[in-house]
This record gives structure tokens, C-alpha cells and sequence, in this order.
């Protein structure tokens, strides 16, 4: 229903492109929580940075599905930090220059960013605000020809090596959501310092917190409208919890593929482990669970590829998927039985990656307010408009 025949090849070079790229280099990314540039270029050659970008600066303007193949074979390398540092690279930061950057900040940021010559990162979440946006302190005045921005930012994906920074910052101090807007920051303006978090998962990734100290960002550097911010982030919102929604039955689906290949070449009792009933059924209710969220979300970027404003459908995608799939894993490691515990064994890191689903993006108990809101209040959330 979804995908075509270009979607499929795409698909096969893209995994092939992984397995011999990325795959060989994964572990020591894993360990030093540091990826190598070349690869961002690499990636940038082969368009992958590009797939929902304008032509107009190296782009290739392709149908969100290119995106849901891009998200799901990410997934199936088991690095969840890796594919969390490209997916905030092209979809969090990236989606931020094409919709609200000027002419001037698409013609070198977007296309190099493309090209994977730079590398961005969105600032939104505080030490004191991190699904509460509005609640954020960081504060951007304007003086003359300059805003001066001061602040911090924390759990921020590419937050240590990334070249730029879409920073979120409070412009208006007096008013909560109408106060907010965008900027883009140069990674060596003077005031910008980083530190690299020491996380549970996604170790491969640089997870930082930023501060900014008298940060003079020309005012050129503002996108879109001044106090709009708010409903900015809010409108792709809905693509980044779609996004974490897929990467959530990706994973589940890998780790289901592989608990079942364990099952069919160990055996116990004298049989393979595929052959007990109980096991059976267990994957029978887990591949179920998978196939019904998996549905949902390709139901969901169907109708926001179709222009549909699905903020309420991706919501519920993000909150049911990551749920569901930290579960699946959760299980899918007990049926390794201890090798599911051992590092050597993809399970393990599998399973510290897939938690960081219902916190990252808006947590779950956020984003049940959220829905309630849309089913009980009739809240409507608007789309914005540059």
C-alpha cells in the first residue's frame, strides 16, 4: 500500500550502504560516544541527508515513506545513538532551516547541511524545562543589529560537535508561549561551551549541555517571526514524535527477528527453543503488537505525507510505540535467557537504546495530557504559518 518499487530498492542500497559503512565502525563509535565526520559526508554524498529536502539546495524532494525506510534500517544496525545523530541531524535541526530559515541561512546552512559538511543540532530542552517548552529561561534580547542570547540547554542530540545550533530562546520575558523564537547560532561564536553527558544508552551519540553567555547572534540569524517560536516547534513536533514512533517498531521488529533466529538454533530439552508452546505464543502476541503499531504509524505518515496536520496521531504513535517496544525488548531479551544479559549479545545495548523512548521528544505522561486535552477540552492545536 505504502511503498513502491523505487521505495524497495532504495531500501536494499541504503541497508547495503549501512552494513558496509557504518556497521564496521559502530563499536568503536559505541565506545569513544564520538562519530567519526567522514561518515556524515558520506552520507551527504549519497543524498541521505537530502531525502525530504528542497532541490533547490541538494535535495532530492522525496515522499515521507524514503523517510520511514531511512528511519527503519537505522534501526536494524543496533546503535540507537548513531541513527539518533543522524535522524537530529536531518529531521530535528535540518527541519527547522527549511521551513523557517531565510534565503540567506538555506543558501549555506541547508545545502552544506545536506552535503553533511555541517552538522546541526535543535536546543529546546532546559535543566529546568524539558517537556514544559514554555517554561524554558533562556533568554534572547534584541540590541540594535544583535540579539543577546544567555541560557542553557541540556540533552541536546549533536549538542558537543555539531557545527550549528537551532536554539529556542525566550524574546518576549513576560509572555509564556507568545514569547519564544528561533535562532541559528555558529558553533565558535564566542559565550557557546559544551559538555558531553555520560548517558544509559545511545552511547555512540554526543548528548550535551550547553551554555550560552552573552552570545551575540546577528539578527539575520533569527528565522521566521519573531514570538512564533512556540508554534514552530509545536508543528514539528508532530514529525519528531512520528519519527520516534517508527524508529519504536523498528527496533521491536529487529529485536523480534533476532529473538527468533536465537530460538531457531538453540535448543533445550531436546528441542529448539521455537518448538516449546509457551515460547510460541509468546512471539505470536509479541509480533501482533508489533504489526498493529507498525500499521498505525504508516497509517499516520501516509496522511502527513498528504498534508494533514496529524499532531494528535503521532502523538498517540509515540506514546504506544515506544511503550510497546521497550516491552518487546524487554521480553525479547528474556528469551535469550543469560545471553540476553551478555554485551556481546545485541539485546542488551538494544534494550538500554529503547528507553530512552518515552522520555526523549515529550514524555509519556506529557503526552497522555496532550491527548486528553484533544479528546476531553476539544483542544485544537493550529499549524503554523512562517
Amino acid at each position: 500500500m505504502y511503498f513502491t518499487e523505487e521505495h524497495h530498492l532504495f531500501r536494499e542500497g541504503f541497508r547495503s550502504f549501512l552494513q558496509q559503512e557504518v556497521v564496521p565502525h559502530i563499536e568503536k563509535w559505541e565506545k569513544t560516544g564520538k562519530i567519526d565526520r567522514f561518515i556524515w559526508e558520506k552520507f551527504g554524498e549519497m543524498g541521505y541527508f537530502g531525502i525530504n529536502q528542497p532541490e533547490a539546495y541538494g535535495g532530492l524532494d522525496l515522499d515521507l515513506f524514503y523517510t520511514v525506510i531511512f528511519l527503519e534500517e537505522l534501526q536494524r544496525i543496533n546503535s540507537g545513538g548513531f541513527a539518533a545523530a543522524m535522524w537530529a541531524h536531518a529531521y530535528l535541526a535540518m527541519t527547522h532551516l527549511k521551513a523557517e530559515g531565510s534565503s540567506a541561512i538555506k543558501e549555506k546552512y541547508l545545502a552544506q547541511s545536506i552535503e553533511g559538511k555541517m552538522i546541526g543540532c535543535l536546543c529546546i530542552s532546559e535543566p529546568f524545562a524539558g517537556s514544559d517548552v514554555a517554561g524554558m529561561r533562556t533568554t534572547a534580547v534584541k540590541k540594535g543589529d544583535k540579539y543577546i542570547l544567555n541560557g542553557s540547554k541540556t540533552f541536546i542530540t549533536n549538542g558537543v560537535y555539531s557545527d550549528y545550533l537551532v536554539v529556542i530562546a525566550k524574546t518576549d520575558l513576560e509572555s509564556k508561549h507568545k514569547g519564544m523564537s528561533v535562532f541559528l547560532v555558529d558553533r565558535d561564536t564566542p559565550g557557546v561551551s559544551a559538555s558531553k553527558l555520560d548517558k544509559l544508552g545511545w552511547r555512540a551519540s554526543d548528548t550535551g549541555e550547553i551554555a550560552f553567555n552573552d552570545v551575540e547572534i546577528p539578527a539575520s540569524h533569527l528565522m521566521g517571526e519573531e514570538g512564533r517560536g512556540f508554534p514552530y516547534v509545536m508543528q514539528h513536533f508532530a514529525l519528531e514524535r512520528l519519527i520516534m514512533g517508527i524508529n519504536a517498531h523498528a527496533r521491536a521488529e529487529f529485536a523480534l527477528e533476532y529473538a527468533i533466529q536465537y530460538m531457531s538454533e538453540r535448543t533445550a530439552f531436546g528441542k529448539q527453543l521455537d518448538k516449546f508452546q509457551v515460547l510460541r505464543h509468546k512471539i505470536a502476541e509479541l509480533s501482533s503488537r508489533v504489526e498493529i503499531i507498525k500499521t498505525f504509524n504508516y497509517v499516520t505518515a501516509k496522511r502527513l505525507n498528504d498534508g494533514e496536520y496529524v499532531v494528535k496521531e503521532a502523538s498517540m504513535s509515540k506514546l504506544e510505540s515506544t511503550r510497546i517496544a521497550d516491552e518487546v525488548i524487554y521480553d525479547c531479551l528474556q528469551l535469550l535467557g543469560g545471553y540476553g544479559y551478555m554485551e556481546e549479545y545485541p539485546m542488551a545495548r538494544m534494550f538500554r537504546d529503547s528507553r530512552l523512548g518515552p522520555i526523549g521528544g515529550g514524555t509519556s505522561q506529557i503526552l497522555c495530557e496532550i491527548i486528553a486535552k484533544m479528546i476531553l477540552d476539544k483542544k485544537v492545536y493550529q499549524e503554523a504559518t512562517k
